[in-house]
């Protein structure tokens, strides 16, 4: 059992690390949703926010400037899409897939203008990164069979971000189910007529939920390109917004369940990553390629399997029009 315990371990703590843009995109897509706005530009903005954040981390060479820079562009393109889906009562799936080509076009311009490097930033270090953080009493315990291992191996030893992101679940469920703002957006993505009967503003309550969408899609995107990786690179969120919305999909638009969701993504994507080079009894070496398309293909069977299982919201990509 010890022998194959620090492979598990490892496996474990890169699904943490793996998981994380995925829970945040997935919790920012919750607020969204339940308020009644159908958000697939999650890509976009945190492409956008770890640009922003690469590039900002790589000039003033401060993490906290580049993690403020990625909130700002993102919360901005996501009232931008609540300016074209809840002022204008646009089509907001268009709207996401407009902000989506921004982003992917814009950062690679902006890259190659402004660092000359393919649309790619300069390397990160020190100050500019966010580094691992080790918990308390991690190198005491250590040496305690399983339970230590555990806790030294895959509970610590991760960035701020990581434990954001995990928090970041815990005051979803909070907000969304304990609490007077979390009635009242759940009510919006239902029955936004009884809403304003009630004499509440359907457009105010939309708008706080697309800004907290942008704020964690942003933390998202200063993640991919401050913390799991030293720069920003074209297209670096490689469809990691569209697959948190098919974890959000297929966790009912629940946050814990939406969590489990994304885990299990970013678990086949460790054991993909694991499983490169590694020849399978019976099977032989698997192509790299067929390994890393995993995530992706489990997206489409579980959207395929249990889309028609989950019931979004009721006004869910519904504009609202105020009765006079």
């Amino acid at each position: 059992m010890s022998e194959w315990l620090p492979s598990v371990f490892a496996v474990l703590d890169a699904t943490l690390r793996v998981s994380t843009p995925l829970i945040l995109a997935a919790m920012a897509g919750l607020f969204s949703e339940r308020s009644g706005i159908v958000d697939i530009s999650l890509e976009g903005k945190m492409l956008a926010a770890a640009f922003a954040a690469g590039s900002v981390a790589a000039v003033s060479g401060s993490v906290w400037l580049a993690l403020l820079s990625a909130v700002l562009v993102s919360v901005a393109l996501a009232l931008l899409h609540g300016f074209a889906c809840i002022t204008h009562r646009g089509n907001q799936v268009v709207s996401g897939l407009a902000i989506n080509i921004l982003a992917s076009g814009l950062t690679v311009v902006l890259g190659i203008a402004w660092f000359k490097r393919g649309g790619q930033t300069p390397a990160l270090s020190g100050d500019a990164r966010f580094s691992p953080i080790e918990l308390p009493f991690a190198e005491q315990i250590s040496d305690v069979p399983v339970v230590g291992r555990f806790y030294a191996d895959v509970i610590s030893g991760h960035n701020l971000l990581v434990y954001v992101a995990f928090a970041a679940v815990v005051a979803t469920w909070w907000f969304v189910y304990r609490t007077r703002f979390g009635l009242r957006l759940r009510a919006v993505g239902e029955n936004p007529l009884a809403v304003d009967t009630a004499g509440l503003s359907v457009s105010g309550l939309r708008y706080s939920a697309v800004a907290i969408c942008g704020l964690l899609a942003g933390i998202a995107g200063a993640y991919l390109s401050t913390a799991q990786n030293a720069s920003f690179v074209r297209e670096m969120t490689a469809g990691q917004g569209y697959i948190a919305l098919a974890a959000l999909i297929f966790g009912k638009w629940r946050p814990l369940a939406a969590l489990l969701a994304c885990l299990m993504f970013g678990f086949l994507d460790a054991v993909s990553i694991r499983l490169q080079g590694v020849e399978l009894p019976g099977i032989g070496e698997v192509p790299v390629q067929a390994i890393q398309a995993l995530p992706y293909v489990l997206t489409v069977i579980l959207l395929a399997g249990f889309i028609g299982k989950a019931v979004a919201p009721k006004a869910v990509g519904v504009p609202f029009v105020k009765e006079r």
